[in-house]
């Protein structure tokens, strides 16, 4: 005998049913007699013979006092081969230009079943991804969770979609077998219709579609839609490690997840907790990361978006989600509008993986070493904006600009974000990456221009001498008196007109520009810094002989400051 219902209440997305006679299953789906098109989705106990539920679709066909019938099953979608290169909804509705997906093979979104401690493993195999900010700062483990964490426009997703390119089309290339195949699973929940097609065309163009499933839940939908899409994605890519695949799993946006969540518990009435979410929103967040582990047959990866409302860090529905991560990729504004992509805040960012048993002693220590002289110069930078650098001792001045060199290293081009930038995309290797810093820990590149290091496969040696306005000055090349220094570049010196410069440089005629650049602002520094200097041992001298009371003794001479004259001037 079908369990029947009558609808009592209806609140937008969320509905009362009264069931009289038998009681449905939590999770079973509804739908009108008359209709198939609706679909129910009971949630929880509302009262006695009565149970909130979510009005996934067909919201405007029924009313108070519609009766539904249970169908005794939960919402299921389809999984398997069928649905790679293709993007679709919860209910299999493609969205996309393809074909109707087929239901051959189809899975519950709502399993129950959870991988067993004995079946479960503990990541420790590093995986490669290419962005070498990623795998020198915050490396990722296979089987781990990590989190994308900024505000709006920083990067978020397109870091997504260049995970995907590298790691998809890596393993791809190689051609390994159908057991270490790799494939991608990406819920887009809560994306603009935009932001999704674009995404699509960009795994298009990528090549990296074919082994890419998308689970769109867009921000048009009703939250009931876009609350069930990370289910909905989760479901397909527990198939595919089920099924001996590797899975990179995607989620895109964690905090509209949780937002949907708040939206129909509002509508539930439920008692809101800390900072105005659904009290429901920890144990929502956990069921969803404790079906997306590791088993003994294959790797299920997740790296997850966070937006970061107003760029806070604290907010509750973020840190929620900490609590389940194994390393945390933070976006920063300031580094975004500083020009530095991508957009990592090196010292915020941090990694369980970061230890000498998973990526070795060598990583390990220049990982401190690097994070100490970030460290450093963050407390001296306020004083170089105010005063200049060249206020800084010696000491300073080496970790200030080794910090820089270090920042502008970390910068990269993306493969997925050629068509924007006209610049080809580098897959940057660890090993590279670690002699790199080497030789800039070490002091080798202190007089090199930081410029030059950005968005570089790798360094050059012949960069050593290059010259910048930010390096060390030499101490020794002062001299005690005063010197004639010329700030202008001679009339027969060639120069570059920047109307001239064209979209795209040699090498020989980027380092020309940069030199005479370089030479004009070096000249000012030098004469600045010892007409300060002379300025300076005049007035102490002023000042020692007023204190010792032999001023007398002295000859009348002013102590005013008189500048001196350039060779300029004549």
């Amino acid at each position: 005998m079908a369990t029947k219902g009558i609808i009592k209440a209806i609140r937008s997305n969320v509905t009362e049913v009264e069931f009289l006679e038998n009681q449905p299953n939590i999770f079973d789906v509804l739908t009108d007699p008359n209709d198939p098109s609706v679909q129910i989705e009971v949630i929880s106990s509302a009262g006695d013979q009565r149970y909130f539920c979510f009005i996934l679709r067909g919201e405007k066909k029924i009313t108070r006092g519609t009766e539904v019938i249970s169908t005794e099953k939960p919402l299921s979608i389809p999984v398997g081969d069928t649905v790679l290169g293709r993007a679709f909804d919860i209910f299999g509705t493609p969205q996309d230009s393809g074909a109707a997906l087929s239901t051959k093979t189809i899975r519950p979104i709502h399993t129950g079943e959870r991988t067993s401690i004995e079946e479960t493993i503990i990541p420790s195999e590093i995986l490669i991804t290419g962005v070498r900010v990623i795998d020198f700062f915050t490396p990722i483990l296979k089987g781990s969770k990590t989190g994308l964490v900024g505000g709006a426009g920083l990067g978020k997703t397109i870091l997504l979609t260049e995970l995907i390119h590298n790691v998809v089309e890596t393993k791809a290339t190689n051609k390994q077998n159908k057991a270490n195949k790799t494939v991608s699973v990406f819920s887009a929940v809560g994306e603009r219709s935009r932001e999704a097609q674009e995404l699509l065309e960009n795994l298009k163009d990528s090549g990296v579609l074919p082994s890419t499933t998308m689970v769109i839940g867009q921000m048009g939908e009703n939250p009931a839609v876009r609350f069930r899409t990370a289910s909905a994605a989760a479901t397909v890519a527990e198939h595919f490690r089920d099924s001996g695949n590797d899975v990179l799993f995607f989620i895109d946006n964690m905090y509209r997840y949780s937002q949907a969540g708040y939206e129909l518990a509002t509508l539930m009435r439920a008692i809101p907790s800390e900072e105005g979410y659904q009290p429901t929103l920890p144990s929502e967040i956990g069921t969803l990361h404790e079906r997306l582990v590791s088993n003994k047959t294959a790797h299920l990866t997740t790296i997850e978006a966070i937006y970061l409302p107003s760029d806070d860090l604290q907010d509750y529905s973020v840190r929620s989600t900490f609590d389940y991560l194994d390393s945390y990729i933070v976006l920063s504004r300031d580094v975004y509008q500083s020009g530095r992509l991508p957009a990592v805040d090196l010292l915020d960012s941090n990694s369980s993986a970061l230890a000498v048993d998973v990526v070795g002693e060598r990583h390990f220590n220049l990982y401190l070493e690097t994070k100490k002289i970030l460290e450093s110069a963050k407390e001296i930078e306020r004083i170089v904006s105010l005063v200049g650098l060249s206020e800084l001792s010696v000491e300073d001045q080496k970790k200030y600009k080794r910090s820089v060199l270090i920042q502008n290293y970390m910068t990269q081009n993306l493969a997925v974000a050629e068509p924007q930038t006209g610049r080809p995309g580098v897959f940057a290797q660890v090993e590279t990456t670690l002699n790199d810093l080497e030789k800039i820990l070490s002091g080798s590149f202190d007089d090199a221009d930081p410029d030059l290091f950005l968005y570089v496969e790798s360094i050059k040696d012949e960069w050593k001498n290059s010259g910048g306005d930010s390096a060390a000055p030499n101490s020794s090349a002062l001299e005690e008196s005063p010197i004639a220094i010329s700030t202008e570049i001679e009339e027969n010196q060639p120069k570059t007109d920047p109307a001239a410069i064209p979209m795209v440089l040699s090498d020989n005629e980027a380092k020309k520009i940069a030199a005479e650049k370089l030479a004009v602002k070096q000249r000012k520094e030098d004469s600045r810094t010892i007409e300060e200097k002379y300025k300076t041992t005049l007035l102490s001298n002023a000042e020692v002989a007023a204190k010792t009371d032999i001023s007398e003794h002295l000859e009348n001479k002013a102590t005013e400051y008189t500048p001196t004259k350039m060779d300029s001037d004549e």
